[in-house]
């Protein structure tokens, strides 16, 4: 559910709704493993001066096995206006504090004495972000760099580090006829000692109101995500996707939740809906 929450990976998308926007999401990923990742994360955001300059933050927990994580970052944006309809490029920026921890002592291992496994540890570092928003009311393509600074996070005889990640994404709707829309986006996910990951996602839309899609991660998974709007402020949706790879052994795919609202003036309250 990657286009429901950009935020989470580009600062400049901070704003772009314009209206107060609290979106929360929750992922259980690879159902059935012990110690299988878990996610969650919530932000929020809004425009300000003149819609001009925006705001925001957000707040993310990982844990995988002895391992856990936590994000909280403040996200900036500056929205341009480049013609007289409705396209617009953001800038953005974002700094904040990351902290990782592990604690291997409640694994069962073999060795006993291995001083590994019998420790605990954890680090606080700060990082910053970048990103570009370009987006009107149909089309939308962003770039970003949401850890600028390689941080270590193990112990100090570790060699564990935050990698840089780079992150492209792009979207367009094409409103078939008065009752059906299509939206097709992608994201494509790199950083160093990693395969590039690559999502695409098609969605189609019914009365303004109701999502329906398919999604594919190249050489990893399939899925289907739904979503509905709810009193055109708050967006309801589900995400389920299973691996196609070597991972499809002894589990029952990851599930996501999500639920977005936006809270508009009376002034906008009444603007076409917004498709991201």
């Amino acid at each position: 559910m990657y286009f429901f929450n950009p935020l989470q990976f580009n600062p400049a998308y901070a704003g772009s709704r314009e209206a107060l926007t609290v979106t929360a999401v929750t992922r259980a990923q690879w159902v059935g493993w012990d110690g299988a990742p878990k996610t969650q994360f919530l932000s929020v955001h809004a425009p300000v001066l003149k819609k001009k300059i925006a705001v925001g933050a957000t707040i993310n927990y990982d844990k995988i096995g002895a391992r856990s994580g936590f994000d909280a970052m403040a996200h900036f944006a500056y929205h341009m206006q480049l013609n007289r309809k409705d396209l617009k490029m953001s800038f953005g920026a974002s700094a904040g504090i990351q902290q990782a921890q592990f604690n291997f002592s409640g694994l069962n291992v073999t060795d006993i004495g291995d001083l590994n496994y019998q420790q605990s540890n954890s680090v606080i570092n700060s990082n910053f972000g970048l990103g570009l928003y370009l987006h009107n009311n149909n089309f939308y393509a962003g770039a970003s760099m949401p850890r600028l600074l390689k941080r270590s996070f193990g112990s100090p005889t570790e060699n564990a580090f935050y990698q840089r990640h780079f992150n492209l994404m792009a979207g367009y709707v094409y409103k078939y006829n008065s009752v059906i829309a299509l939206k097709p986006s992608l994201l494509f996910k790199s950083t160093a000692n990693a395969p590039a990951s690559l999502d695409v996602n098609l969605s189609a839309q019914f009365y303004d109101q109701f999502w329906v899609g398919l999604l594919y991660r190249v050489h990893d998974a399939i899925g289907f995500n739904a979503s509905y709007i709810l009193k055109d402020f708050c967006t309801i949706g589900y995400a389920y996707d299973f691996p196609i790879n070597g991972k499809l052994v002894s589990q029952w795919g990851s599930h996501e939740l999500v639920i977005s609202m936006d809270f508009k003036t009376r002034k906008n309250a009444y603007l076409s809906p917004r498709y991201f």
